[in-house]
């Protein structure tokens, strides 16, 4: 039979309702003739409100405690819908990450999958099962659970499919990959295709349908990806390989940034130290005597700690950290002239924003400023460079 891996996001899996017609969608595809292997996050918020019972027992929480924590949200998850399946008739079994044969890295809440040995998830896929695996986590070479970063169930998702050959459907509360956020910028239109380049710089400037470490896993391992709406119709935006005619893929927005800036030649302490917090940089400069590095707070869980230490360790450092955000254009053909760039300036400048720094690449140009501006800033670019 054909494979098939789908992931169901949080929203997807959020009430047991929602996890009902999940597990309706599955037998589905199991009747229509697939062996499926399902992949699923936490339930809605709860991811959020186990960082929140952490941080109630300690500010800085070690990392290996945390990943045992938060690794639990998407267990709960993977045996609520196998106990859904096998109500309906469809013979089910839930497995960790580790039961799948998911081996990561070592670092603790920002691990990257080195390899996946499914032998586990073949044998019982061979017996007729749907296989349901927890999202978001691994073992290390270590024998120690670890967990992938927000989003981390989306590479699960291409990795596995990788591993059994199969079709990856990234399933969330959209139906696809949308110009920009729809909630942010009403006339948002729906992409039928992406480029993985495409995809990896939307995501990594924010977009939240994709995470930017499976792009880029599917990219290494021409995985597609079709990105749909859970409980929609069968609309979607394709991941793949293959150039795109010059264009304007995106506009998207990210919150609750940090910006760093220090002495260039302490540029080697300052990443020391955040690899040591399981901090990965957005962006790093260093043009001259100053460098810069922007950072995404979301899975850097003992800031106030990290940024201590920082402060102690390198001497001149400044951080800002409050209120900063970004907004970027994504899309090919940006680096042949400078519309893209004087668009993004003269929007700001309209706002009264003044950008904290500005960074430039073949696909996307990005400026980091105060999070008040972002949905008007990024509601006029598209309006003015996506139509």
């Amino acid at each position: 039979m054909p494979v098939v891996v789908q992931k169901y996001g949080g929203s997807s899996v959020g009430t047991v309702e929602k996890m009902r017609k999940v597990a309706e969608k599955v037998a589905a595809a199991r009747r229509a003739g697939k062996d499926v292997c399902v992949v699923v996050s936490a339930m809605g918020d709860t991811t959020d409100d186990l960082l929140a019972l952490a941080k109630q027992i300690s500010p800085a929480p070690a990392r290996r405690e945390l990943d045992m924590l938060l690794s639990a949200g998407e267990r709960i998850s993977m045996a609520l819908l196998s106990m859904a399946l096998n109500d309906l008739g469809v013979p089910a079994i839930s497995f960790t990450g580790s039961q799948s044969g998911i081996i990561t890295t070592d670092s603790h809440s920002a691990a990257r999958i080195l390899e996946v040995r499914a032998f586990r998830v073949q044998e019982e896929l061979a017996k007729g099962k749907v296989v349901i695996v927890a999202g978001y986590q691994g073992v290390s070479t270590r024998k120690e659970v670890t967990t992938l970063g927000r989003g981390g169930s989306d590479t699960t998702a291409v990795a596995l499919a990788a591993a059994l050959g199969a079709d990856c459907e990234i399933y969330s509360d959209v139906a696809g990959v949308f110009t920009a956020d729809p909630r942010v910028v009403p006339s948002a239109a729906r992409l039928d295709a992406l480029s993985y380049e495409e995809m990896q710089e939307l995501a990594a400037a924010g977009a939240k349908v994709l995470n930017a470490q499976a792009v880029e896993f599917a990219k290494e391992r021409g995985i597609a990806i079709h990105a749909r709406s859970t409980f929609g119709g069968p609309e979607e935006t394709v991941v793949k390989g293959g150039a795109h005619p010059e264009r304007i893929a995106g506009v998207a927005v990210q919150k609750g940034l940090a910006l760093l800036g220090f002495p260039a030649a302490r540029l080697g302490d300052v990443l020391g130290i955040l690899e040591r917090h399981g901090a990965v940089a957005l962006e790093i400069a260093a043009p001259g005597e100053r460098a810069g590095v922007a950072l995404d707070l979301e899975n850097v869980h003992d800031w106030p700690v990290l940024r201590a230490q920082l402060a102690a360790e390198v001497p001149g450092l400044a951080a800002e950290d409050e209120a900063i955000g970004a907004v970027s254009v994504v899309g090919t053909g940006i680096s042949a002239g400078h519309r893209v760039l004087r668009a993004v300036a003269a929007t700001l400048a309209e706002l009264g924003a003044r950008p904290r720094a500005l960074f430039t690449s073949p696909l996307r140009v990005t400026a980091y400023c105060d999070a008040a501006v972002l949905k008007d800033a990024a509601r006029r670019l598209h309006e003015q460079l996506v139509g």
